[in-house]
C-alpha cells in the first residue's frame, strides 16, 4: 500500500534531534513561552519576511486572534462582514463566526480553487470590512488582484495560510502578502509539529502586541489583564520541534513540487482533471487534488491497486449541520468541487517508484 501520507516516516528522520531538543527543554525546566518559542517566532518571521510572528495554540486560534485583535484596535466591529471563499475548510468560517463577525461566502475560481477576485467586488457592501484569502491546498490566492480590490474599497486583507508554508509570488511569501496571516502547524502540514500548533505573522506592531496579550489571557504582565483574552500559546516543546524542521521546509517543498510536476505532465487521462498551476513556487502542494465525475469509483479503483487517497473535503461549509441557516444557499462551483475532488499521495519522502506507480495506475483508470 502506498500511504496517502506517512507521518511516522516523515518525523523519524528527525528523531535524534527531537530527543536532543526534548532533553534541552526538560533540562531548562521552562515549558510555557520560553526560549524555543521566542526562537521559533524570530525564525519563522524571518522565513516569511515579516517583522513579527506570534506562536499560538493552533491555526483556528490564529485566525480568531487576528479578528479579535482588529476588533480590539477598533479596526473591525462585531457584525462586520468578512468575504471568504465558499469552498474553504470550515475553520476559516468558524474563526469569523467566533469573533462575532459575519462570513460572506464567495465562489472560487474553478481552475485554482481559490477565491475568484472577479466575484469579490459584487459581494462588497457598506458592511464589508475585510477579505480573508485562503491559500487552499498550498496554492496562493491571487493576492495581487485581491490587494487592489481591498485598497480600492478600504478593506483589510488577511491570509489563511494554514496549507501554504513557503508558497511565494513576486511580492513575497505566504504570511507577508496581506495585513496579517494565520498558520497551522498541524502534524500533516508542510511544516508540521507533533501536535497542535499555530502562528500569526504581521508587519503591524500594534496587531502583534495585542495578539501576544490575547493569546495569554489578555495579559501583558502576569495577573494584570488588559483584554478579555484566551489561553492559546505555542507549546515550548512543539516550538522546539518546529525549530528542528523549519530549515528543511524549502527542500521538502521543492520535492513536493517536483512530484507535482511529474503528475501534471505525465498523468494523461480524460476522466481526470488535474490542478492548474504555472510551475512556479506559488503552489507548495500541501495537497495534490484531482477531480473526476465519479470520485467513489476512482477512489475504489486506486485502493484496489494499493494506493491510499483522501477527500478534502466531502461536504461544503454551507451544507454542514452546524450551519443550518445556510442550507438553502446555492454555490454550484463550490458544490461541484466538493463532490469531485480526490487527494492523491504527495510527500517529500515519496520514492520515484511510488510516483511512477501512481501515474501508471491513474492512466489505467
Amino acid at each position: 500500500m502506498i500511504k496517502f501520507f506517512d507521518l511516522q516516516k516523515i518525523n523519524s528522520a528527525y528523531q535524534t534531534q527531537f530527543q536532543q531538543k526534548m532533553d534541552l527543554v526538560l533540562e531548562k525546566g521552562w515549558f510555557i513561552l520560553g526560549d524555543e518559542v521566542k526562537t521559533f517566532e524570530l525564525n519563522f518571521a524571518h522565513y516569511c519576511g515579516t517583522k513579527y510572528c506570534a506562536g499560538v495554540g493552533n491555526g483556528l486560534d490564529a485566525l480568531i486572534l487576528i479578528f479579535k485583535a482588529y476588533i480590539q484596535l477598533g479596526r473591525l466591529q462585531k457584525g462586520d462582514e468578512i468575504i471568504v471563499p465558499a469552498n474553504t475548510y470550515i475553520a476559516s468560517i468558524l474563526a469569523i463566526l467566533q469573533a462575532d463577525l459575519v462570513p460572506v461566502l464567495v465562489e472560487p475560481n474553478m481552475q485554482t480553487y481559490n477565491l475568484d477576485p472577479h466575484l469579490v467586488a459584487s459581494k462588497i457592501t457598506p458592511k464589508t470590512k475585510a477579505i480573508l484569502a485562503v491559500h487552499l491546498y498550498g496554492q496562493l490566492a491571487d493576492m495581487s488582484k485581491l490587494s487592489i480590490i481591498a485598497k480600492q474599497h478600504g478593506l483589510w486583507l488577511f491570509e489563511d495560510a494554514a496549507q501554504a508554508h513557503g508558497a511565494q509570488n513576486d511580492n513575497g511569501k505566504a504570511g507577508n502578502l496581506g495585513d496579517a496571516a494565520a498558520f497551522s502547524f498541524y502534524p500533516a502540514k508542510n511544516l508540521g509539529a507533533i501536535g497542535d500548533a499555530g502562528a500569526v505573522t504581521t508587519n503591524d506592531e500594534a496587531v502583534h502586541e495585542i495578539i501576544l496579550a490575547l493569546r495569554n489571557y489578555g495579559s501583558e504582565q502576569k495577573y494584570y489583564n488588559e483584554f478579555i483574552g484566551i489561553n492559546s500559546r505555542l507549546d515550548e516543546i512543539q516550538a522546539a520541534f518546529l525549530n528542528v524542521k523549519l530549515p528543511h521546509l524549502d527542500a521538502d517543498n521543492t520535492l513536493r513540487m517536483a512530484h507535482a510536476k511529474r503528475y501534471s505532465t505525465e498523468i494523461n487521462n480524460q476522466k481526470i482533471i488535474l490542478p492548474q498551476w504555472d510551475y512556479s513556487k506559488n503552489h507548495v502542494f500541501h495537497l495534490y487534488v484531482v477531480r473526476t465525475e465519479n470520485r467513489q469509483q476512482l477512489q475504489n479503483f486506486l485502493k484496489e491497486k494499493g494506493i491510499e487517497t483522501m477527500i478534502h473535503y466531502p461536504i461544503p461549509p454551507h451544507h454542514q449541520k452546524a450551519l443550518p441557516d445556510w442550507h438553502s444557499l446555492s454555490f454550484p462551483i463550490t458544490e461541484k468541487i466538493h463532490r469531485e475532488v480526490l487527494s492523491i499521495p504527495i510527500s517529500p519522502l515519496m520514492s520515484m517508484e511510488e510516483v511512477d506507480t501512481i501515474i501508471h495506475v491513474l492512466n489505467q483508470y
